[in-house]
């Protein structure tokens, strides 16, 4: 485990187990996937950012598990599901979405397909540059 990843969960180290998950997910699903430590996220690249995992307070505090990280990613619509916390729109055609997710068994097949057709949709914007 990289030194930069244990210091970002230093705070939180419960959520740590939740990241590994994701990133062996994203590791195994994605090609040549670029992991970037930050202040407040860890980024996923490929050239561009498509995913990124933080502890943004998507939800009000009394609505937030003890235990959870929040997984970003961009598509070019937005996913009306349950499961999404919010959705923006910072440039037209690209939504960004935030998912709590507070146990492994969410980092599902559902989500690893949002996170995966992102790493498409960045990729496919290096493509249109």
């Amino acid at each position: 485990m990289n030194s930069e990843i244990l210091l970002f969960f230093e705070q939180k180290p419960e959520a740590l187990p939740l990241y590994e998950v994701f990133e062996e997910k994203v590791l195994s699903q994605v090609q040549q996937v670029r992991i970037q430590v930050k202040k407040t996220q860890i980024s996923f690249s490929n050239q561009y950012m498509f995913a990124c995992v933080s502890f943004l307070p998507v939800r009000k505090a009394k609505e937030r598990p003890k235990n959870y990280i929040v997984i970003t990613f961009s598509l070019p619509y937005e996913v009306k599901d349950s499961r999404i916390d919010a959705a923006t729109e910072p440039y037209p055609g690209r939504f960004t979405h935030h998912v709590l997710v507070s146990h492994t068994e969410e980092l599902n097949e559902e989500l690893m397909g949002w996170v995966k057709e992102a790493a498409v949709f960045s990729a496919e914007k290096q493509r249109r540059r």
